[in-house]
């Protein structure tokens, strides 16, 4: 899998007989698993996309609410310069995200970080999850060749800015 995603990551263009090859394979053995070149991008977006659902309570175990929120974000940024090239594949396959198992769990991870964060004070109260995933959908946008690293940081810090809790002033 770390092959394919390295070589998918690298060019878009990548083919199952180049991602064999690098892994070491034979094209039938990659053919057995995976007999289209999107049968192998869905099985490596069902992997990411899980990592990072079980990875939002796991940060909060080892991290403050507003810490976590970053780090996790950043990893959803991550994923999105790899998502970049292969978005129109997993986009068709998922009927526009209307059939994918995954979205629901995605939405609430971020549910479990933003109530983390309201509760502790860090972020507003009643944030909507899904609203949060649509700012961060610009980020499987975002091309990794024209500085895409550096956007996806400013990006998040809007997106986190945004969400955080306002001081209340006295008048």
């Amino acid at each position: 899998m770390t092959v394919a995603r390295d070589a998918l990551a690298a060019s878009t263009s990548a083919s199952l007989t180049a991602i064999a090859k690098q892994a070491g394979v034979g094209i039938g053995t990659l053919y057995r698993h995976f007999p289209t070149r999107e049968s192998l991008i869905l099985e490596l977006y069902r992997h990411d996309i899980q990592q990072l659902i079980d990875l939002a309570p796991a940060l909060l175990e080892s991290h403050p609410p507003l810490a976590a929120l970053r780090r996790w974000f950043e990893e959803v940024a991550r994923y999105g310069r790899l998502k970049y090239g292969v978005a129109e594949v997993i986009h068709a396959a998922t009927n526009g995200g209307l059939d994918d198992e995954y979205y629901q769990p995605f939405v609430d991870a971020i549910a479990v970080l933003l109530n983390a964060g309201s509760a502790a004070g860090s972020l507003k109260p009643d944030l909507v999850p899904e609203d949060v995933l649509l700012q961060l959908s610009v980020l499987w946008r975002i091309d990794p060749a024209r500085d895409g690293e550096a956007r996806a940081a400013r990006i998040l810090t809007l997106v986190i800015d945004g969400l955080l809790a306002k001081p209340t002033t006295s008048t």
